[in-house]
């Protein structure tokens, strides 16, 4: 079991890296997330420091990953599915779905001072999106619109499309995607 736990806490350092990586974040960008020194990040990160739950909790929080994907740990017969985060063009994408076809949910994360230029997409499908947190801005076809908590849009992406924060703070939104361009349908109220 000791050989277990080694080789579990051997691999840690090279995951943090690759996640840091993943991510495109600074050693210093992670120091000033997580409150843990430089020095101490790159010792983790190269297996000369053995990770500990204090310096774990901190990091897990700061990749968006649970501390079972941070150290890689056997699955526990947890019927549960635990769906991974992405990160593309800077957003971190939670699936919330997992099945072939239909609509698909995502809750979006795009962090603070993620600031890029639009690059407006287009694609066959359908999509839904309502904030939760920050102010998300969105580009769709001529339009240039601010979105705030509580505010929702849907819209064809074949219309060029960007979404991206209003202004230096962190946005988080929900998504519901259908590729054959399946709409949401919203209820308003009880059927009586």
């Amino acid at each position: 079991m000791d050989d277990d736990l080694d080789q579990t806490l051997d691999a840690v350092g090279p995951r943090l890296r690759a996640l840091r990586q993943q991510r495109e974040t600074t050693l210093a960008e992670l120091s000033a997330a997580t409150g843990i020194s430089v020095s101490t990040l790159s010792r983790l990160e190269s297996g000369a420091r053995r990770p500990t739950l204090e310096l774990l909790l901190p990091l897990a929080k700061a990749h968006g990953v649970t501390l079972d994907e941070l150290v890689d740990a056997p699955p526990t017969g947890d019927p549960r599915v635990h769906l991974r985060p992405v990160t593309r063009h800077g957003m971190t994408l939670l699936p919330l779905t997992r099945r072939a076809g239909g609509i698909q949910a995502y809750k979006i994360v795009i962090p603070a001072g993620a600031r890029s230029e639009p690059e407006p997409q287009t694609h066959e499908g359908y999509e839904w999106v309502y904030v939760l947190n920050g102010r998300l801005r969105l580009l769709l076809g001529d339009h240039d619109l601010v979105l705030v908590p509580g505010e929702a849009a849907e819209f064809d992406t074949r219309l060029p499309h960007w979404f991206g924060s209003a202004d230096a703070a962190a946005v988080e939104f929900l998504s519901l995607f259908g590729r054959q361009g399946e709409r949401a349908h919203l209820r308003a109220r009880p059927r009586g």
